[in-house]
């Protein structure tokens, strides 16, 4: 069985599910997780789907033909084997809060990968504060932390930028 990761975007319009489903379905295919979502006008996502090794070929090619109708799709096999060291990595959440600006995710991404922590999943938006009107950025994110990396050092170095960014972060364990 052949596990393939999609990446899709296309300008938004009622559809374009039904179409990536309708595809992998006429190959066999199992639609198994997906992260789908609009902005800026788009509709865009990963996907994994599994399917026969004999029907894989046949399904990348076929989804690589929805460019005609508008929609890019990136087909690629998903790694089997687990980073070396991964097993061992604690998973943990993090969360900020504070007034958006410029390089918030490029010095949290820095002091995570300083550490060799592994960003596995990350949301960001931006939002009306309730009594102010100003705006603030909120990232939710869940990371794999080395089994090395002392909890309280990766706390630490997190809580130092978050006050020279103005933010509220907590980092915990992951549920």
């Amino acid at each position: 069985m052949a596990q393939l990761v999609l990446t899709i975007i296309a300008p938004d319009r009622p559809g374009l599910v039904e179409v990536i489903s309708k595809t992998a379905l006429q190959h066999g295919a199992n639609w198994e997780a997906s992260r789908l979502v609009r902005l800026g006008g788009r509709f865009a996502g990963v996907l994994l789907v599994s399917v026969d090794d004999a029907r894989a070929s046949a399904l990348e090619h076929d989804l690589k033909q929805l460019r005609e109708s508008g929609l890019q799709v990136i087909v690629e096999r998903a790694a089997l084997a687990e980073a070396a060291g991964a097993a061992d990595a604690r998973p943990l959440k993090l969360e900020l809060v504070g007034l958006d600006r410029p390089g918030i995710i490029r010095e949290v991404s820095r002091v995570l990968a300083a550490r060799s922590v592994n960003v596995e999943e990350l949301h960001t938006q931006v939002e009306s504060a309730p009594m102010s009107g100003e705006i603030l950025f909120r990232m939710n994110a869940r990371v794999r932390c080395p089994a090395a990396v002392r909890m309280d050092e990766l706390r630490g170095a997190l809580e130092a930028i978050a006050g020279e960014l103005m933010v509220d972060l907590e980092l915990g364990t992951a549920e």
